[in-house]
């Protein structure tokens, strides 16, 4: 069951703001080697903030790098991501981009490694669901506010 989304959220100003602001993320992040933009300060992370990684994956319409700024925890040799979008009705272009190519890139702040990528079956969800969102409780929000299962996508 939904309950409201904020109004406005889909709206196509609303994406183009949070695009933006990824690629702003992008950019200090690569710059500086995490220093600045490896931290989300925003919603239930204020003030203290959650781990920002950059996720570089093939487009599958281009075949061209894109990079995506991405809460995650660590789980073991794993990294754990979620295709939330903030609770948008649709998943973001870079679920689409690993589920055609599983090959990824991880960059933790200036830690860079090749990974492959794969969408938890309902087991490994539920294991790191709750890790997901004692990180960062919005992810539940999230969650209730789109009719569509968030994915969360295991990097290893």
């Amino acid at each position: 069951m939904t309950s409201a989304a904020p109004k406005g959220l889909d709206s196509p100003k609303a994406v183009k703001i949070i695009k933006i602001m990824s690629q702003v993320n992008t950019r200090l992040y690569r710059a500086t080697g995490g220093r600045l933009g490896s931290k989300w300060r925003v919603g239930s992370a204020f003030p203290w903030g959650v781990p920002v990684l950059l996720l570089t994956t093939i487009g599958r319409k281009t075949s061209e790098k894109r990079i995506s700024p991405l809460l995650f925890i660590q789980d073991g040799p794993r990294v754990v991501v979620v295709a939330s979008q903030g609770g948008l009705p649709k998943n973001p272009a870079w679920f689409y981009n690993i589920r055609s190519n599983p090959n990824v890139t991880v960059q933790i702040k200036s830690n860079v490694r090749q990974m492959t990528a794969h969408v938890a079956d309902a087991e490994e969800r539920a294991e790191v669901w709750p890790k997901l969102v004692a990180m960062y409780p919005d992810f539940d929000k999230y969650q209730s506010w789109t009719d569509r299962q968030i994915p969360v996508v295991i990097c290893e």
